[in-house]
């Protein structure tokens, strides 16, 4: 597995690009902005694209998806969920604060629990409401890396005042959810630098 990390966008999101070396597949986490330094970045790898998977629905986390779509002709994952989110440019702040109407209509929406295979890896849904009433966080197992949006950041939890936020439901299930997982857990997040599960539970200030 290789992992690539773009920081793109008017708020430094995280966009990951992470790939198959027997291959050359590649899955986009996140999209931010920036389409065409995404596209760059593919082509120079000499990657092939084979999906896009979206941790939840702002505006911040999806402005390169549809360029990025159309470019390389893949699908649209994200969590079933969310749906309301990503097409409603009220509801994924982009008219509110991304300055324009933005909207993503997924091609597949995700279960809770459901494995997908994606560039050779077996992909785990995990619902994680909170930050937003349809995020998710994608568990590599095999591999030990979790993406996880803005659910988890280094020594620091995502905001619940947005719509379908909410901050007790963060917190159950960053406490439920991925604190229950193997501390060695690589934690790759929307924001910020990488952590791991283990880190987290010792020194995330916002858990208790």
């Amino acid at each position: 597995m290789n992992i690539n990390r773009l920081t793109l966008g008017m708020v430094s999101t995280n966009c990951y690009i992470i790939s198959n070396p027997n291959t050359k597949e590649a899955i986009v986490f996140d999209p931010a902005d920036n389409a065409s330094d995404i596209i760059q970045f593919i082509k120079k790898e000499e990657l092939t694209l084979v999906g896009i998977l979206l941790t939840h629905g702002h505006f911040d986390h999806i402005l390169a998806v549809r360029e990025l779509a159309n470019e390389c002709k893949v699908s649209i994952y994200a969590g079933e969920h969310e749906k309301d989110l990503l097409e409603d440019p009220y509801m994924n702040c982009s008219l509110t604060m991304g300055g324009k109407s933005f909207t993503v209509q997924a091609d597949t929406w995700l279960m809770d629990k459901e494995i997908i295979n994606l560039a050779g890896f077996d992909i785990e849904v995990i619902h994680t409401p909170g930050h937003t009433g349809g995020g998710v966080c994608y568990l590599f197992s095999k591999e030990g890396v979790l993406v996880s949006g803005d659910t988890l950041f280094e020594e620091s939890i995502g905001r619940a005042d947005l719509p379908t936020g909410n901050q007790q439901v963060l917190l159950d299930t960053i406490k439920n959810k991925l604190f229950v997982l193997d501390d060695h857990i690589m934690v790759l997040p929307g924001h910020s630098d990488t952590t791991t599960i283990g880190h987290e539970k010792q020194n995330n200030p916002y858990i208790g």
